[in-house]
């Protein structure tokens, strides 16, 4: 269900036969990214200033190992590297999130993902550097403020030595970075090792980590780590020195996750785009969190802004938050296993079931939404449970099209894309009005005056944009019918139009700052200063120094050259100043 460019559709990753058989890229339905850096040896000018782990930082917090004590239950039994920090409350987290719940019945290997909010805020070195290598991403693959993900590589066999009679333990990679499918790729390369050789091969790879170059979107990247090549070009092999060499990771696999459901998926969009409280019920954490992720990415380009927790358990430190009925549930997705649930969310509004993918053979048939007084059990029918209404009519076309993928037996990706594509052009069509509405309240260029300040954004009023739908609305882009209307004032008052115009806004004040900068760049300043007094130049200097700190600690979208252009004007107009003055200027300004 992912929506980013559908015509990027043949990368995949394919890995080598000691692997597992099952592709990297088809266990997180997430996001379809282009990594960082490259082709391997150039690196920018900041990145050669960077200290030893500030590279590994830039792509994980930390590794955990977690195993099972039969005194204490779960535990986190090593953290590398080992100066990284975590609160108790961030490691008693991470203890019932690696882990699936008992009844989940997970032998064997299984991968998941999930996220919880970061205990305390840290202030890292990393903050300027960090904040302009995301200032580029795409909103769906910015970095994550207050929330770590956390992606699982758990392990359970039956181990007759143990008393508990099973070994479990699982792998976890903590990052603040959503790139899905590439860190699900990466614990299928280090996971095996790590549980063969142990502790050791941790480390290494922690170092081989350090030595990347740091994430930058839109960038090939060539990373080194434990002997394998991933290529975007579908070809794997092992090489020496080791590397992985990633460009582009498409998912798959993840439309399989709506079958139960499938008659349902526009109205999911529409529950996903205005906010709604969703719960995913599911057999594992794997389809829980892949349910999640993919009705999280089911409205790219836009950025779901509200809460999501892909794998949620009893144990989650906002469990009591959450399930409280003394007020409306909040602005959440959440993925649980646990039967608990059926009972403890049975006031929510939406609630989605979904059976067991390996026995999902077959699209499910055509299915009513389901009363919510029918759910009592987690072993209730797949289905989805809610009174709401959609307002827009169904497409039968959409359906029709990938029932017959099911019956020609055409390939998973082929599926996934449809949907994709699907998806994201309805979310295009529902956004270009509102786009194009907020384009309309910029100020003209011509109102820019270099001696003054920017002008401001014209407000947003929603009787105003209503009334542009009528000529200009998303008729003009989609065959959709149905309350366009209705379903644009709902979306006016959810987290994600919030989200949405919150970015849009600073956006394109940012670019009236930019404008407002390069008009001055292009003023005399030299000849207007001579026509005012010594006071009224040193605050000039002293305004233009703050317009050119601002400029570059936001970097604004200004025209190439125009910075060095400011930084010599100021210089100009400081020189033709009395010594002492000049001497005061030159002196670097206090925080």
């Amino acid at each position: 269900m992912a929506l980013q460019g559908p015509e990027e559709l043949g990368e995949q990753v394919e890995e080598s036969e000691d692997l597992d058989d099952q592709d990297a890229s088809s266990i997180s339905p997430a996001e379809e990214i282009t990594l960082p850096p490259g082709p391997g040896g150039d690196e920018d000018p900041e990145e050669a200033l960077l200290l030893p782990w500030d590279r590994f930082s830039t792509w994980l917090h930390c590794i955990c190992v977690v195993g099972f004590d039969l005194e204490l239950g779960q535990a986190v039994e090593v953290i590398y590297p080992h100066h990284s920090k975590l609160s108790e409350k961030e490691k008693t987290s991470i203890c019932y999130l690696s882990f699936p719940d008992s009844n989940s019945g997970c032998l064997g290997d299984t991968q998941f993902c999930f996220r919880f909010r970061q205990g305390s805020s840290r202030k890292s070195s990393l903050g300027c550097f960090l904040e302009t290598t995301d200032r580029d991403a795409p909103p769906c693959l910015k970095r994550e403020q207050g929330h770590y993900y956390g992606y699982v590589y758990f392990r359970q066999v039956r181990d007759k030595s143990l008393k508990r009679g099973y070994f479990q333990k699982s792998l976890v990679l903590i990052s603040k970075m959503p790139y899905v499918t590439f860190f699900h790729s990466l614990l299928k390369i280090m996971a095996p090792e790590y549980f063969e050789k142990q502790e050791p091969c941790l480390e290494a790879a922690c170092n081989d980590i350090d030595r990347w170059p740091t994430p930058h979107p839109g960038r090939i990247l060539t990373l080194p780590i434990m002997g394998v090549v991933i290529k975007s070009d579908s070809q794997v092999s092992i090489v020496s020195p080791t590397l992985i060499h990633l460009s582009r990771l498409s998912f798959q696999g993840e439309t399989l996750c709506f079958y139960p459901v499938f008659f349902h998926i526009q109205m999911l969009w529409e529950l996903v785009l205005l906010g709604e409280a969703l719960v995913v019920m599911a057999p594992s954490p794997a389809e829980s969190s892949d349910t999640v992720l993919a009705l999280v990415s089911c409205i790219s380009p836009l950025r779901y802004c509200s809460d999501f927790r892909p794998y949620f358990t009893i144990h989650d430190s906002e469990f009591k938050e959450y399930t409280t009925r003394t007020q409306a549930p909040p602005s959440v997705i959440l993925g649980v296993t646990n039967p608990f649930f059926a009972k403890t969310l049975q006031h929510w509004p939406h609630i989605i079931r979904i059976g067991d993918m390996k026995q999902a053979g077959e699209m499910a048939k055509q299915m009513k939404v389901k009363k919510l007084k029918n759910l009592k059990t987690l072993d209730s029918k797949p289905g989805v449970y809610t009174a709401y209404k959609p307002y827009l009519n169904k497409d039968e076309e959409i359906l029709k099209q990938l029932q017959k993928g099911v019956q020609q037996k055409r390939p998973s990706a082929a599926q996934n894309a449809i949907l994709r594509r699907y998806f994201l052009e309805l979310t295009q069509s529902f956004i270009i009005p509102l786009e194009r509405y907020v384009a309309s309240l910029m100020p003209l260029q011509k109102s820019i005056s270099p001696w003054k300040s920017p002008p401001q954004l014209r407000p947003f009023i929603q009787q105003d944009f209503m009334k542009t739908l009528e000529k200009a609305g998303p008729q003009l882009t989609s065959r959709l019918k149905g309350d366009w209307i209705g379903l644009y004032r709902h979306f006016l008052k959810s987290p994600n139009f919030d989200g949405w115009f919150r970015n849009r806004r600073r956006e394109m004040t940012h670019k009236l700052e930019a404008l407002h900068l390069e008009a001055l760049c292009e003023e005399d300043l030299q000849q207007r200063v001579q026509m005012h007094s010594e006071v009224e130049t040193v605050d000039l200097v002293l305004k233009l120094k703050d317009k050119l700190s601002e400029a570059e600690r936001e970097q604004l979208p200004v025209r190439l050259g125009t910075l060095s252009k400011l930084r010599a004007h100021i210089e100009a107009v400081i020189l033709a100043l009395p010594e002492d003055l000049q001497g005061i200027l030159h002196k670097p300004s206090t925080p």
